[in-house]
């Protein structure tokens, strides 16, 4: 019973990241989009669209390491993965300071 009720867990968390990432994506895209067809007048946009990048690079590492178990390549790759997403965070938080307060 416990093996089924772990499946369940985790067959219900991936459904919540893909949906996490098809959101994300999508909303990033549109973004970027809009926010490259008028550099200028959009600029306060680039610190969302790097914040929703971490974000969605964090899900997903954390998502990862839960799913690894005892393999260390795989909890390497996902560790190397909440690194990048935290390295877009910080440049979130930097390029919204040089942004808004520059």
């Amino acid at each position: 019973m416990y093996i089924q009720e772990r499946g369940r867990n985790l067959r219900n968390a991936s459904m919540i990241v893909d949906f996490v990432h098809i959101v994300v994506g999508i909303l990033i895209v549109v973004l970027a989009v809009v926010a490259f067809l008028n550099a200028e007048e959009y600029m306060f946009l680039l610190p969302a669209i790097f914040f929703l990048a971490g974000a969605l690079n964090l899900i997903h590492g954390i998502y990862k390491v839960r799913l690894s178990g005892r393999e260390k390549k795989k909890k390497a790759a996902a560790l190397a993965v909440i690194l990048f997403g935290s390295v877009l965070t910080a440049l979130a938080v930097i390029s919204a300071i040089s942004i808004w307060w520059g």
